[in-house]
């Protein structure tokens, strides 16, 4: 007869067997292709601005229209990156990567054989969706993998490093691609790191315990359309801040994402938990993220614009340009991550944004007659440092202490508040840069470094939340 020690014990001693059963984890291999998938997508963000020249030349698009070649790949990505995360929770984080990404590779092949601007366009918004199932997964993918807290940090180090240095990978490569064969290979490139993904997630990536429930589709898509409404008015607002359309956006975009917030209320199994948002601390992350986001997002588009208008550098070496941004980048992105757990995230969460907007303000300085060397290249490695030193300790202060149930809501809002901060950044300094803007180079750099005030502010705003509101204190147990 089963004594009460044999019965209490019988569960973890059958989960004990399973687990001898299953193959070992090759952790190595898992973060590599996490990894891949996550560049892949924050790249995509940035790889085709500098393609843009070419893009409308070979698909004549009107100068309306091309700006919609990034920004509607941004909004599929960003609305639906709730979604996404809640979907992996349910479904299985690996299986949604895989999809994502299967998803990704068949609409970057779409759109490398482009022949319309409607069919780009179309495959954007599908390379944005399948962004949205993937990335949410990558990180909740991470958290599930490596349960040492010191592995953690590290792998989440360099998970961030790809995700802040994405953007700058992205405009290097965009300009070797586009200047040594074609804008259509910023496309292709997706393809075989596509299909190497597919194939090795399956096989090195083990599929967490999953918590069925129904989804949130109606949150989901208050949430996107209050999200595209909200950018596509600031992008209008740029024109003209009384457009009838601007102001009509902005009115839709209050309505959507109040009846979002409604829903999100009344949901057995909401798409935002708005239990992740209780503790002032994961509340103050989010917006920092978003607020840091805005920043880097505008710098890489107004710097990018900058070198080429301005300096009159090609499209090559506008990419390699941001070189000196990346170098740091992902020299702090590797040793930061070791020092938290030893030190805590305070230290950097305070010093990487004023890093960042030391950087931002020397860009403020930016003119006709501003040389690379002296006023483009000390903002970048700031900017480098400050980014890389910033993105993994606040990655892990909002994920510390999230249930493994709503890990995938919690990474992807995380990933929400960049991409749509980054979204949204965009959109504002635009507004402020058009309004700033005269005709020619000097009045192009004029706007250029108004907008980088702007993205100054952003940063200054960051750094408040995070020592106001955070107040990171000790180390995360």
């Amino acid at each position: 007869m089963p004594t009460s020690e044999n019965i209490i014990h019988a569960p973890a001693a059958a989960a004990a067997a399973r687990a001898a059963e299953q193959p070992p984890r090759r952790h190595p291999l898992a973060l590599l292709t996490i990894l891949t998938c996550q560049l892949m997508v924050i790249l995509d963000a940035t790889v085709v601005s500098i393609a843009l020249p070419g893009i409308q030349r070979s698909l004549g698009f009107d100068a309306a229209g091309l700006s919609w070649v990034q920004n509607i790949y941004l909004l599929a990505f960003g609305g639906l990156l709730l979604l996404g995360g809640r979907a992996g929770d349910s479904f299985g984080r690996r299986r949604l990567l895989v999809l994502g990404v299967g998803l990704f590779t068949l609409a970057s092949l779409a759109g490398g054989l482009a022949t319309s601007p409607g069919m780009l366009l179309g495959a954007r918004i599908a390379q944005g969706v399948g962004a949205a199932l993937a990335a949410p997964n990558t990180l909740a993918l991470i958290v599930s993998t490596f349960r040492d807290p010191a592995e953690r940090a590290r792998a989440i180090g360099l998970f961030s490093a790809m995700s802040a240095g994405g953007g700058t990978v992205g405009l290097i490569l965009g300009g070797l691609l586009t200047s040594l064969i074609s804008w259509r290979w910023v496309m292709f490139i997706n393809v075989p790191f596509g299909l190497a993904v597919s194939l090795l997630a399956p096989r090195v990536v083990q599929e967490p315990e999953r918590h069925p429930g129904r989804l949130d589709v109606p949150g989901a898509a208050l949430a996107t359309t209050g999200t595209a409404a909200l950018v596509y008015g600031f992008i209008r607002a740029a024109r003209d801040w009384a457009d009838p359309l601007a102001l009509g956006s902005f009115a839709a975009a209050a309505l959507l994402l109040s009846g979002f917030v409604l829903v999100e209320l009344r949901t057995e199994r909401p798409l935002l938990p708005l239990g992740l948002l209780a503790t002032r601390v994961r509340a103050g992350g989010y917006a920092a993220m978003a607020l840091v986001a805005a920043a880097m997002f505008g710098m890489f588009f107004f710097v990018t614009q900058y070198l080429q208008v301005v300096l009159g550098y090609s499209a090559m070496r506008a990419g390699l340009a941001f070189l000196p941004l990346t170098v740091p980048l992902f020299a702090a992105a590797r040793t930061v991550p070791r020092l938290v757990p030893r030190w805590g995230p305070g230290l950097f969460l305070l010093t990487g944004p004023l890093l960042i907007g030391a950087g931002m303000l020397l860009l403020t300085r930016l003119g006709p007659d501003s040389r690379f060397a002296t006023g483009v290249l000390p903002a970048l490695l700031l900017f480098g440092f400050g980014a890389g030193s910033t993105m993994a300790p606040l990655s892990l202060t909002i994920l510390h202490g999230v249930r493994p149930e709503e890990s995938g809501a919690a990474s992807g809002t995380l990933q929400t508040m960049q991409q749509v901060g980054g979204a949204l950044g965009t959109a504002v300094l635009l507004t402020a840069f058009s309004a700033a803007e005269h005709p020619g180079p000097a009045g192009f750099a004029h706007g250029v470094a108004v907008a980088m005030g702007w993205g100054a502010l952003a940063v200054g705003l960051a750094w408040a939340v995070l020592a106001l509101v955070v107040r990171p204190r000790g180390r995360l147990e």
